[in-house]
């Protein structure tokens, strides 16, 4: 009975020192837990808030890239953002608007908000321009006169950027025509170089992926090598010829052969992408906001953190693959992070592809002389 009392008690003792170690190891872990979050919130902290203007600011695209910038999701969630809304004059209580639903939504990487007006206030140091505001194209309106009109525009914010902007500032150009008027922001900024202009094609890319997605049932992350050639128009093409589906242990699926209908690929899925913006007004009764925004904030995440993957970017053409040098043209470009990116070379280009590529590259060209003509 002694010897059973006293194993007893040896037991009950080695029990209560196997609970101490249980939660010496819980409150190890909250404790490193709470240092990693603490570390996290310092590393914000000490960073130097980046300089971001938004025009358009108080549009429904501006209005959506605001709350996305707010989450986060422009430069990551760590990286503080001192926020310039640009509007044009008669604008000014709707953007207040808009500052006041960042405010009341306390993000915390929003560092800084202005709200302005003038472009001197809005672009002076300014390390990231999201040009967003647009003449938008109204009934009647002839193609030339609404070049002409966002030529005025764009040419006005790029006398802004050359002069007040940092010289290292990198532009994405949204506002519509993007790949027109990006190029004729970039000719009137003599001083940074063109290859820190850009326009908006991921909206492209990302419509594209999402149709596959659609007709294949499969989720858009698992969709790869998508790539958009071109304008941000009827004539963007794109292209499926690399793309897969990633399946289990790395297996891939071409594109061509999980759809299995090259008919389908070469001509409704062409059309209902390319057409996807003017579908989306007939339904919605206005154009794309939110996908517009998110598709922004991916183009210009992806140029400063990196991308895992090539992307599509409207970017000035170094001539290749046959697309004539200086227009702004979307190509398969791989990011590298810290505002590096590179054209994706080496691609083989069938007959197909070709003919499509090169009508595109036309509508660029000709859309470059018709702007930089008024």
């Amino acid at each position: 009975d002694l010897f059973g009392h006293a194993s007893e008690h040896v037991m009950s003792a080695r029990s209560g020192m196997n609970a101490y170690k249980r939660l010496g190891k819980v409150v190890s872990h909250v404790a490193d837990g709470l240092d990693a979050k603490i570390r996290h919130k310092d590393a914000k902290s000490t960073k130097t808030p980046i300089k971001v203007v938004l025009t358009g600011a108080a549009g429904n695209i501006g209005y959506a890239m605001c709350l996305l910038i707010g989450n986060g999701r422009l430069l990551g969630p760590n990286q503080p953002v001192d926020l310039r809304l640009l509007e044009i004059p008669g604008m000014e209580k709707k953007l207040e608007g808009t500052a006041m639903e960042i405010r009341d939504g306390a993000y915390p990487v929003i560092a800084k908000i202005t709200c302005t007006t003038d472009a001197k206030v809005a672009f002076d140091d300014c390390e990231v321009a999201l040009l967003v505001g647009a003449m938008p194209r109204k009934a009647g309106m002839l193609r030339s006169e609404l070049m002409r009109r966002n030529a005025s525009i764009f040419k006005a914010q790029g006398k802004a950027i050359n002069k007040y902007a940092n010289r290292n500032v990198k532009v994405l150009v949204v506002g519509n025509p993007a790949n027109a008027n990006a190029m004729v922001a970039s000719h009137f900024a003599p001083d940074i170089p063109s290859s820190n202009f850009t326009a908006l094609t991921r909206l492209d890319q990302n419509r594209a992926v999402s149709q596959l997605s659609t007709r294949l049932l499969c989720d858009v992350s698992k969709i790869k090598n998508v790539i958009v050639w071109g304008n941000h128009s009827k004539t963007m093409y794109p292209d499926v010829t690399r793309a897969y589906i990633e399946g289990p242990f790395g297996a891939r699926t071409s594109i061509s052969e999980a759809v299995s209908d090259d008919k389908w690929l070469r001509t409704k899925y062409l059309d209902t992408v390319r057409s996807r913006g003017a579908a989306v007004i007939k339904v919605r009764g206005s154009s794309s906001a939110a996908s517009a925004a998110n598709a922004a904030c991916d183009h210009i995440r992806d140029w400063f953190l990196g991308s895992s993957e090539p992307v599509s970017m409207a970017v000035t053409s170094d001539g290749s693959y046959g697309i004539p040098k200086g227009i702004v043209c979307s190509f398969p470009v791989v990011c590298k992070g810290g505002w590096k990116f590179e054209i994706v070379k080496g691609l083989s280009i069938d007959s197909f592809s070709r003919a499509a590529m090169d009508a595109t590259a036309k509508e660029l060209v000709e859309q470059k002389n018709t702007a930089l003509a008024q």
